[in-house]
């Protein structure tokens, strides 16, 4: 090793050199011998000087190059290990553990399972302590099996041995035979030798390194006397009979911390003066970015002390590698990589499951295994195997819905080996697929959420990815975190990833108006103003914009909503300005500006596109608002019932319902009292299968506003619908409508005889009326009131 930010192996050039130079000499003679003089005096006047520098430059490379390979040797060798062999065949050789730090809880719920059990496992994920942990607590009761305590390691040359040289290696080390082959029996006779050889003995026998039950089953069950087995291995001998198992996690920040520090206090002393790790809050975080590994964290407090390296930088460095887009480049320091370098349980993974791993840190979100395919752009099967290796090595783990993320801990290490890893244009790549694939399955989702209704009439029977709500319910922290550019990101994301990233926060947004998530709508409408996509594509501002402008009119603010959308209508062009200028048309009308209103809304209907009969409906309905506001009853109600047609012919039950709601008023000024009522039942049966509280609210109103006009016998049912309006209306913000609600709710009161009830509720009218600024029904709450107060004073 060069260093910590080298490579592996060292280089092979001073050799290849050397080479050279001898194949180049022997050529240069072969030369000499078979051709003329003039090839001759060539090879001897060039090709041999050239080749003996050659030859010489080698051997002096090759020999500054062992000298700094062994002296970068003896730098790493220092490093502290977990622990120290020193098997010796035939004889005790337990070893000792290298300056063993925390991990107390679990050393002594060892020592107790071995005083009365015969096998005990030590479980966990790779490389997080079993090995030390085992080895700990064999040592801390020595005293107890005075007969012996045997060490064996499982694996040879990073390989796991198969059952036979477990026996054979066991056999050596305590004096009896060897199977004599790999069959069952042959197996069993030699493990029934070993357990003749420990019966009646007080000895422990610490097989660590076990990577397959099939390794230890012949062993199985140990002798059931004084013999005790102790297995130090991971998730896969969960369940072997007769073995009571522990599990371990990595240790804690505090136990880390301490690691850390251990580590440092054993390498050479550095002139750069230190703060104590123990107390240095930077160390916390250094160790928690490297997934609190034992391994990683000793070489890392190592090598930090060996050269001085001051705590905070290394954080720096570390927080950069993780935290930095991954689209963005950076190099990657020496901290960083020694981190990468000493994953141990990364490194025995297989090849496609520690590139899925490391492109599964690009989600910040759990995800189901469809998108996880999608990311890794491999076939789903090959996926849902690489992810059961994955949990059974406890890299990633369940989320509901089955779906994936990688463990917490281990966040910012996989963010580590993918920079390492990965080049720039692989990550740009999957970041694309991963961002294609969720927005074409949320515009899928999204085109549904109209067909099925609101937020409240979701049918749960539906299975999940036929389910609008329930997709974007499941999925909606993976969404929202993908759309949310970090900050610094937006405005270096990769032109590949943009189309897709806008089309995926269109859907969104779409989802998240019917859900009445109003602040995410938002947030997510100004992160996308702040990309430079907004700002080389005014159809991408003026979406945005007319996205703001329809959430302030949500809101009731009538003014931000008309200022947003003429931004929004002076940035799109004019076949993209349809849609914005319906929605400007609607502000205005709001406002009272209605000769402005209809040429809007006018303008609308002829920029739509004939195929857009949904967009026709809404604007058809919003002329018949307008024109019905300007005291136009005639050409309302041919917009009006053009708009309930079309929106019934589609099947949008919210379009249907408001039509009719809008229709009532139309009859009732027309004189038509019949078409009235048969408008406003039409109305609230269409609003008992559309949750729509604000819609029905308004049904409500006019129903009873009409009742009370044209049928004063019904005050006592106008009375009732006009309270249920109150109850809907009261649970959200007061508006003008809940001003006029009060107001007819006096005059229902008063149509009872209930003056007093009337006379409260015209001036609760007269207050919210005043609170919204709405000045028409100020006036006529006053007037109501000043008429009562004459009639009283008569």
């Amino acid at each position: 090793m060069i260093g910590p930010g080298g490579s592996r192996g060292g280089s092979r050039w001073p050799a290849l050199i050397a080479i050279g130079g001898v194949v180049g000499s022997v050529l240069a003679n072969v030369a000499s011998n078979l051709a003329g003089n003039v090839l001759s005096e060539l090879a001897a006047s060039v090709l041999g000087p050239v080749t003996m520098v050659l030859a010489s430059g080698g051997v002096i490379g090759y020999v500054v190059y062992e000298v700094r390979r062994r002296r970068a040797g003896r730098e790493v060798d220092p490093e502290p290990t977990e622990v120290l062999t020193t098997p010796a065949a035939g004889a005790p050789n337990l070893p000792y553990t290298a300056e063993f730090t925390g991990r107390e809880e679990h050393v002594d719920a060892l020592v107790g399972l071995l005083a009365r059990e015969h096998a005990v496992a030590v479980l966990g994920r790779r490389a997080v302590g079993t090995s030390a942990c085992a080895v700990q607590a064999a040592n801390e009761c020595r005293e107890d099996f005075p007969d012996g305590q045997y060490y064996l390691d499982l694996r040879r040359r990073g390989r796991p041995r198969s059952a036979r040289q477990v026996l054979t290696a066991l056999a050596r080390i305590l004096g009896t035979a060897p199977p004599t082959s790999g069959r069952p029996d042959a197996l069993a006779a030699a493990a029934d030798a070993l357990r003749g050889q420990l019966d009646g003995r007080k000895i422990v026998l610490v097989l660590d390194n076990v990577d397959r039950p099939d390794q230890v089953r012949p062993l199985l069950p140990p002798t059931a006397r004084t013999c005790r087995l102790l297995l130090a291995g991971g998730p896969a001998l969960v369940g072997l009979e007769g073995v009571v198992a522990h599990w371990i996690a990595e240790p804690g920040t505090s136990e880390a911390v301490e690691l850390f520090a251990t580590a440092g206090g054993a390498a050479p002393a550095a002139r750069v003066r230190r703060a104590d790790p123990r107390t240095d809050p930077a160390v916390r975080e250094i160790v928690d970015l490297c997934g609190r590994q034992p391994r990683t964290v000793r070489a890392l407090g190592y090598r930090t002390a060996q050269h001085g390296w001051r705590h905070s930088d290394v954080l720096d460095a570390l927080r950069r590698a993780v935290q930095t887009p991954p689209h963005q480049r950076l190099a990657v320091s020496p901290a960083a990589r020694l981190v990468t370098e000493r994953d141990i349980a990364y490194r025995v993974l297989p090849r496609q499951a520690r590139r899925l791993y490391r492109l599964m840190s690009l989600v910040p979100a759990p995800v189901d295994r469809p998108t996880i395919a999608a990311l890794a752009g491999r076939h789903p099967d090959l996926v849902t195997a690489l992810l059961d290796r994955l949990a059974a090595a406890a890299f990633v783990v369940g989320a509901p819905g089955d779906r994936y993320e990688i463990r917490p801990l281990l966040a910012g290490s996989a963010r580590l080996h993918l920079r390492d890893a990965d080049p720039v244009r692989a990550r740009v790549a999957a970041q694309a697929r991963l961002t294609r694939h969720l927005a074409r399955r949320a515009e899928r989702h999204a085109a549904n959420l109209a067909v099925l209704g609101s937020p409240g009439d979701r049918e749960w029977s539906l299975p999940l990815d036929d389910d609008p709500y329930g997709w974007f319910d499941l999925h909606q922290e993976l969404l929202l975190a993908v759309v949310r550019v970090p900050a610094g990101a937006k405005e270096t994301l990769p032109r590949r990833v943009r189309r897709w990233w806008f089309r995926l926060a269109v859907a969104l947004c779409g989802w998240l108006a019917y859900a009445e998530r109003l602040d995410e709508w938002e947030q997510v409408c100004r992160t996308v103003l702040a990309t430079p996509t907004a700002d080389d594509r005014p159809e991408i501002a003026g979406w945005a914009h007319n996205e703001l402008g329809v959430l302030r009119r949500r809101r009731h603010d009538p003014q931000g909503a008309a200022a947003a959308l003429t931004l929004a209508v002076n940035e799109r062009g004019r076949r993209g300005n349809a849609q914005a200028r319906m929605n400007l048309g609607l502000a205005l009308l709001d406002l009272g500006q209605l000769d402005d209103a209809v040429e809007h809304l006018e303008m609308s209907r002829r920029h739509r596109s004939g195929a857009d009969r949904a967009g026709h409906a809404l604007t058809e309905l919003g002329l018949g608002a307008a024109q019905l506001a300007r005291g136009e009853p005639d050409t309302a109600h041919h917009h009006l019932v053009r708009a309930a047609n079309t929106f019934r012919s589609v099947g949008d039950a919210r379009g249907y319902a408001a039509a009719l709601t809008n229709l009532v008023l139309v009859h009732a000024a027309l004189g038509e009292h019949l078409d009235a009522a048969q408008a406003w039942r039409a109305a609230l049966r269409e609003y008992e299968s559309v949750n729509d509280p604000t819609s029905r609210a308004t049904a409500l109103l006019n129903a009873g506003a009409t009742l009370l006009n044209s049928t004063p016998g019904q005050a006592r049912t106008a009375y009732e619908l006009l309270a249920e309006s109150r109850r809907l209306r009261e649970e959200s913000r007061p508006t003008a409508g809940l001003a006029r609600t009060l107001l007819y709710l006096g005059d229902a009161c008063a149509a009872l005889g209930d003056q007093a009830d009337a006379r409260r509720h015209w001036a609760d009218a007269a207050a919210v009326a005043e609170e919204v600024a709405d000045a028409q029904g100020l006036a006529a709450a006053d007037a109501r009131l000043e008429d009562d107060a004459s009639d009283r004073v008569t």
